[in-house]
C-alpha cells in the first residue's frame, strides 16, 4: 500500500512540473499529457525555423579569403598560404590546376578542411618567376570559380 501511494505521489509530482513547463489548465492527466505533446512539437518547429533561418543567413554571408604569395629569397622558391571558409566545391583541385596552368610546380603542401579551406604550399616557378600579383588574383580566380580553369595575364 505505501509503495503505490508513493508512486501516485511521484506521477503527481512529475505531473505538476509537466504542467508547470508547458503551461497547462487543466487538470486531468490526459490532458496535461497532450498539452506537452503539443508543447513539444511547437519547440521542434521553432527550432527547425532557428535552423533554416541560420542556414540562410550562413548562405548569404560573405566571408573573406586570404592569399598570400611570399617569395622565399634566395632559392626561387614561393610561399603560398590560402584560407577560405568554404568547404568542398574541389578547391585544392582548383587550385593546384590554376598553379600548373600559370607555370608553378607544388613542391610540398598542406591542407586543412577543418574550419573551412586552409592550405599552406611550397612552390617553384618552372622556368620563369611568376607575377606575384597575378598569381595571387589566379588562385582568387580559381577558389571563385573552382573548375573552371583559364590563366589571368
Amino acid at each position: 500500500m505505501v509503495s503505490r501511494m508513493q508512486g501516485r505521489t511521484v506521477v503527481r509530482k512529475k505531473l505538476n512540473k509537466l504542467s508547470s513547463l508547458t503551461k497547462s489548465k487543466s487538470l486531468q492527466k490526459s490532458s496535461v499529457v497532450v498539452d506537452g505533446f503539443y508543447h513539444i512539437n511547437e519547440l521542434k518547429l521553432r527550432l527547425e525555423a532557428m535552423v533554416r533561418e541560420y542556414s540562410i543567413l550562413l548562405q548569404n554571408l560573405q566571408l573573406p579569403t586570404e592569399v598570400k604569395v611570399e617569395r622565399i629569397h634566395g632559392n626561387g622558391l614561393l610561399v603560398i598560404k590560402v584560407k577560405s571558409w568554404e568547404k568542398g566545391r574541389g578547391l585544392l583541385v582548383s587550385i593546384l590546376e590554376s598553379l600548373e596552368e600559370m607555370g608553378v610546380n607544388v613542391v610540398q603542401a598542406r591542407v586543412s578542411c577543418t574550419h573551412g579551406f586552409h592550405m599552406e604550399a611550397i612552390a617553384e616557378a618552372q622556368d620563369k618567376a611568376p607575377d606575384i600579383q597575378k598569381l595571387t588574383q589566379q588562385i582568387h580566380k580559381a577558389i571563385a570559380e573552382p573548375g573552371h580553369g583559364g590563366v589571368v595575364l
